[in-house]
């Protein structure tokens, strides 16, 4: 079952912009309701509740997450002093995030999680290199952690900037160019300016999750069923967090 939503389009049309943190999809609802609800009690509660151990189970808990930040129900979990303490002694995150740089995009707030909950990595377009492939491969060989979800966004400007720069249209300076090469392989050019900013952050996604899946690393897990590797998109107008395929 399909834990995050999915989706193949951003959320992005007018009619969307009107349901800001509105009412939630049927099929990021029926999560939900296996996680126990946006306000329920499925979810995990506290460093020392149940921490998710499987990647279905960590999916759960992103999904409720996601959906407590989108109708304002966050929690704000484990930051208590007694959390504080108990974490000098060790750590036991249950996903692994790359994402974006963006300021807009924080995982710990757009899941509601909190200290020790996740171990993000992030670089402009969830671009990968040596040092983020070893940040990630750190939380699942030494951490044991059960899922890595590749998180693009809407309106991604590193997306955008190598849009442009496949165009001919910006000569983008030092390190840049690095990111726009890396991303320019999800840049469709036969599509719209506009639908093709928005398609190759999803196609972004796309190619960094399988890149992330066959890495020596992760495969022996992900063929275990111990690891998932998944990609999702948070839209900026829904503050919806949906699964790509």
């Amino acid at each position: 079952m399909s834990v995050l939503a999915e989706h193949h389009r951003a959320d992005g049309t007018p009619g969307r912009r009107r349901l800001v943190r509105g009412a939630l999809t049927v099929g990021l609802g029926a999560a939900l309701a296996a996680a126990g609800g946006p306000t329920g009690g499925g979810s995990r509660t506290g460093l020392h509740g149940a921490r998710p151990r499987t990647p279905e189970a960590a999916l759960r808990e992103l999904s409720a997450g996601n959906a407590r930040w989108r109708t304002y129900h966050q929690r704000h979990p484990d930051a208590t002093r007694t959390v504080r303490q108990a974490l000098v002694g060790g750590q036991h995150p249950f996903a692994v995030i790359l994402g974006c740089v963006d300021s807009r995009v924080p995982p710990e707030l757009v899941f509601d999680q909190g200290l020790g909950d996740l171990m993000t990595v992030r670089s402009a377009g969830e671009v990968l290199d040596d040092a983020v492939l070893g940040s990630i491969a750190f939380g699942v060989v030494e951490l044991a952690i059960p899922l890595v979800v590749v998180l693009g966004h809407q309106s991604c400007g590193a997306v955008t900037a190598a849009v442009r720069a496949a165009e001919g249209l910006e000569q983008l300076p030092g390190h840049l160019r690095y990111l726009a090469e890396q991303i320019r392989p999800a840049v469709d050019r036969s599509l719209g300016r506009d639908a093709r900013v928005d398609a190759a952050v999803t196609q972004n996604v796309r190619l960094v999750r399988s890149r992330l899946a066959a890495e020596p690393d992760l495969a022996a897990r992900v063929a275990a069923g111990k690891l998932a590797v998944v990609g999702a998109r948070y839209e900026l107008t829904s503050q919806r967090v949906h699964r790509i395929r």
